[in-house]
């Protein structure tokens, strides 16, 4: 997963796998990811190619369009298809936009040589 976060670097907003530790989390915008699932490709009865489902979560404070389109280029910029959506969580007074899309899980998949 470098490459996910390559591009989760590129935005410049700090990042969290699944959350930030209780009280440290940054000033928005800010992201946390998660890797939930897979969707992966077999043949001849095993796994030949992973692929893992991955969301990406940006946090702001208020509707942000340009946090939300730094968070865009640096995905359009590697060919990532990605489906958005978005909601105001009132508990933590955040607005997330999620962003959900599949990439491959590593440099070589499973089934292949070299």
């Amino acid at each position: 997963m470098d490459k996910l976060l390559d591009i989760l670097k590129s935005t410049g907003f700090p990042y969290a796998y699944d959350h930030f530790a209780e009280g440290e989390a940054p000033d928005p915008p800010f992201l946390c990811y998660l890797l939930p699932g897979s969707d992966n490709f077999s043949a001849d009865g095993k796994v030949y190619y992973r692929i893992s489902e991955v969301r990406v979560e940006l946090y702001t404070d208020q509707k942000d369009l340009a946090a939300e389109r730094k968070l865009q280029d640096a995905l359009d910029a590697c060919g990532i298809f990605y489906e958005k959506s978005a909601t105001w969580i009132d508990s933590e007074k955040l607005y997330e936009v999620l962003y959900v899309f599949e990439m491959p899980s590593g440099e070589e998949s499973a089934g292949q040589d070299g």
